[in-house]
């Protein structure tokens, strides 16, 4: 692409932006050195990283880590060079870095295969990161394991300090040596442990000088009878740094034998974050993909200079909705729509000084070297931009006064080299064009070189003062006029712009507007064209017409919008009713099983005691039977289940004298007669006839009926447990793990006394530290027989559905 081009759209501050996003220094140079390409193939595979990287953004927070540019310090260590422990520290950081993130896109291949493939690009860690973890605390301290070597050395270093303070101590703290002292301390000078000698006891206490204080009142003197032990601790110091170089030494050699594979990974890593500070840089903008057309012209190959003939039609679509100028503050740009019909080769825009029509130019131009960098640009979803094979711009003022260039001679200096360069595959951009000179010589050679660009095919948009350009506009095929709207109530610019209409000067009514007099108003009328003035009606009723309709459908659309909103709305609410219909049903069906399990628990119960009294086996038989039915309700469905449990139970073990409760009269009676739907009830002196769904029996009479069964000479019961049932479920969500084990053991021991035979145990997700200490509570526990995972319609692994022992 053209660098002065890309200067002039002021695409060097769109880099510097998108570098502010980059996470280390390698991913920013490669932002600030980002090109356009001409290549339609590498264009779009540039934005659909984007793409990939902005939604996997959008699902989790991702990126590299505590990377680092290590370039350098693999090349030092290439040759030879030793490390020093931080710099190592960033070696470890940057592979642990690379190893989670190809780690993590080797599970989504096929949702990302783009950033997948960047990713397999990264280094391997060669054993480094456990290398260097082995010499280095997290603070860049060499440690005392790094060597058997290092650490026999530090411990004979801190036993010899040890016994020198010992030494040193005698002089801090003897009555005869301390008042000599300026202070009773122990410090270091060139390495060697010293005490403060005032300078009046010199000699006093025999000992090698190696320092004094600026004023010369203190002396820091060595005692004679430490400088061995010194020599000692100096010797052993210079022995701990010998073999701590060695130990940097070697894991340096480590790096430096990887050092090309770490170059190159680090490069993909900068790829990659560069591919995250695009999607970054996209959420700003509030940006969205563009569509990329491939430039084709029927009858051309790519390698043609030109075209021998022109065809409109053969044009790919410029379609830009909402368009935004994506260094301009969001809140208070105007977007333009940039839509001309098929087969539009030019565009002319017309439209008074300050109105915006370089902006606009710029807009477009910056979006499409923008879109084929892969960047996504700030347009609405469904924009369409060929990819154009250069993109050229002559915007702004251009004369020189070291090259004794005027306005238009340095407008025609840069067109030139412009021509010389471009062809049908090229974007031209002109702002002012044939301006500078006399109007009309200008206007003759604006639409020289327009009808030049026509012949070459390729795509301009030019932005022009001259009444001609509008007439050749509305005139010549594949060229259509624009302008940019001026109010003229309060004699400021709109900016928006408007496809299809020249623009008008309105310089007429601007002055009318801010007071010329009216006689010299009608003077300046007569002395125009009448057609012109016919003219210039005419659009102004035609612009008027369309901003009707325009406001029209802005409303349109926003009724559109809100309907859409609300039926997103009622869609996420029956969304939500579903989910607690579900849950509703899940729970009913959980609460039809635990009744279920407990209808086995006692028809086992009965079983056993039937056996214990030796009765008939008719007997053992029908309980055997009875029990086969409670099974088949487990799998019947969960609204079918809970009325086939009552009213089997009904049917099957409610006998005539039972004390019973009719819900539907809140009172108790006796049952008198029995039907195969209902029953007959003695109510005090009244008898009532009530559906066996209506009747619940007491309590007392369920235990009485079965103990008659089994003997009838002496009273007998099933034994119940005392305790009430605390439920089927426990939520632990939002206890720490201590209480929330508490809570559980508390419950637990409720559901066994009740003789619940399993409960679930809702815990939650979030990070597993609670569902694993729940179940490490679970497994070996006294009233636990075996506990498993919820299933899908039970909370999955957010519930634990334990089975308690029988009591």
């Amino acid at each position: 692409m053209d660098s002065k081009t890309l200067k002039v759209l002021e695409y060097p501050k769109i880099l510097e932006r998108l570098a502010g996003f980059c996470d280390f220094s390698a991913s920013m140079d490669l932002a600030r050195a980002l090109d356009p390409t001409s290549s339609y193939e590498l264009a779009t595979a540039r934005i659909a990283e984007t793409t990939e990287a902005r939604k996997l953004l959008s699902m989790q927070s991702t990126g590299i880590g505590a990377a680092h540019d290590i370039r350098p310090q693999a090349d030092l260590a290439a040759r030879g060079g030793v490390l020093d422990p931080h710099t190592l520290l960033d070696v470890k950081s940057t592979l642990i870095s690379c190893r989670d993130l190809k780690k993590a896109f080797e599970k989504k291949t096929d949702e990302y295969p783009r950033l997948t493939q960047i990713a397999l690009g990264l280094p391997e860690t060669h054993g480094l990161v456990d290398a260097i973890t082995r010499i280095l605390s997290d603070r860049g301290e060499i440690l005392d394991s790094a060597s058997l070597k290092l650490g026999d050395i530090r411990r004979s270093l801190r036993v010899s300090q040890d016994r020198l303070m010992t030494r040193l101590q005698k002089y801090v703290t003897d009555s005869k040596t301390v008042s000599m002292l300026q202070e009773p301390i122990v410090t270091q000078r060139d390495g060697r442990y010293v005490i403060p000698l005032r300078a009046e006891f010199k000699g006093k206490i025999k000992s090698i000088i190696h320092d004094q204080s600026s004023s010369g009142a203190t002396l820091f003197v060595e005692p004679l009878p430490i400088v061995e032990a010194n020599n000692e601790i100096r010797e052993l110091q210079l022995a701990q740094r010998d073999e701590e170089r060695r130990i940097l030494a070697e894991v340096s050699a480590q790096v430096g034998d990887h050092a090309s594979e770490l170059k190159y990974g680090v490069e993909n890593l900068a790829v990659l974050d560069l591919a995250f500070a695009k999607a970054k840089f996209a959420e700003e903008l509030h940006a969205s993909e563009p569509a990329l057309r491939e430039l084709k012209v029927a009858g051309l190959k790519v390698a043609d200079s030109k075209p021998s003939t022109f065809q409109p039609s053969n044009l790919p679509t410029l379609k830009l909705i909402d368009a935004r100028h994506p260094l301009l503050d969001p809140n208070n740009v105007v977007p333009i729509d940039v839509d001309p019909r098929e087969g539009t080769q030019a565009i002319v825009i017309t439209g008074p000084n300050t109105g915006g029509k370089t902006v606009s130019l710029k807009t477009v131009g910056l979006l499409v070297v923008m879109a084929q960098s892969g960047l996504h640009i700030p347009v609405q979803s469904g924009s369409e931009l060929p990819c154009f094979h250069s993109v050229y711009a002559d915007i702004g003022d251009e004369q020189s006064i070291e090259q004794s260039l005027s306005t238009f001679s340095g407008h025609i200096t840069n067109i030139i080299r412009i021509l010389k360069k471009m062809d049908h595959r090229s974007l031209v951009i002109f702002d002012e064009l044939g301006s500078g000179t006399d109007p009309q010589e200008g206007a003759a050679i604006a639409r020289a070189i327009l009808n030049h660009l026509l012949e070459t095919g390729a795509m301009t948009l030019v932005a022009t003062h001259y009444p001609e350009l509008k007439t050749f506009a509305h005139s010549t095929d594949g060229v259509v006029n624009a302008s940019l709207e001026f109010d003229i109530k309060t004699l400021q610019p709109t900016y928006k712009l408007t496809l299809g209409l020249p623009g008008r000067s309105n310089a007429l009514a601007i002055a009318q507007k801010l007071g010329l007099p009216q006689s010299i108003i009608d003077s300046a009328k007569a002395e125009m064209n009448p057609l012109d003035l016919r003219a210039d009606k005419l659009l102004d009723d035609i612009r008027k017409e369309r901003n009707r309709t325009s406001r029209e459908r802005e409303k349109l659309e926003k009724a559109r919008n809100r309907l859409e909103a609300q039926t997103h709305e009622l869609e996420k609410r029956l969304e939500k009713i579903e989910d607690e219909r579900r849950e509703t049903l899940a729970k009913a069906r959980a609460e039809g099983e635990l009744e279920v399990a407990v209808l086995k628990s006692n028809i086992d119960s009965m079983k056993s005691q039937l056996k214990k009294a030796s009765q008939p086996l008719q007997a053992i038989k029908a309980i055997e039977e009875k029990m086969e039915k409670m099974e088949e309700l487990v799998e019947q469905p969960v609204e079918r289940q809970m009325f086939n449990v009552q009213r089997s139970t009904f049917n099957e073990v409610l006998k005539l004298g039972e004390r019973v409760s009719v819900s539907t009269l809140n009172a108790e009676g006796v049952v008198t007669a029995l039907g195969e739907s209902d029953a007959e009830v003695q109510i005090g002196t009244l008898r009532v006839r009530a559906r066996l769904s209506d009747l619940v029996r007491k309590a007392s009479d369920q235990s009485s009926v079965i103990s008659k069964q089994v003997t009838a000479s002496r009273e007998s019961s099933i034994i119940h447990r005392q305790s009430s049932s605390p439920g089927m479920e426990v939520d632990l969500r939002g206890l720490v793990s201590e209480d929330a084990l508490d809570k559980m053991e508390r419950y637990l021991e409720q559901s066994y006394l009740s003789g619940l035979p399993f409960v679930r145990i809702i815990h939650g997700k979030g990070t597993g530290k609670l569902r694993q200490a729940v179940r490490e509570a679970l497994r070996g526990h006294e009233y636990v027989k075996s506990f498993e995972e919820g299933g899908s319609t039970e909370g999955g692994e957010g519930v634990t559905v334990a089975k308690l022992n029988a009591g």
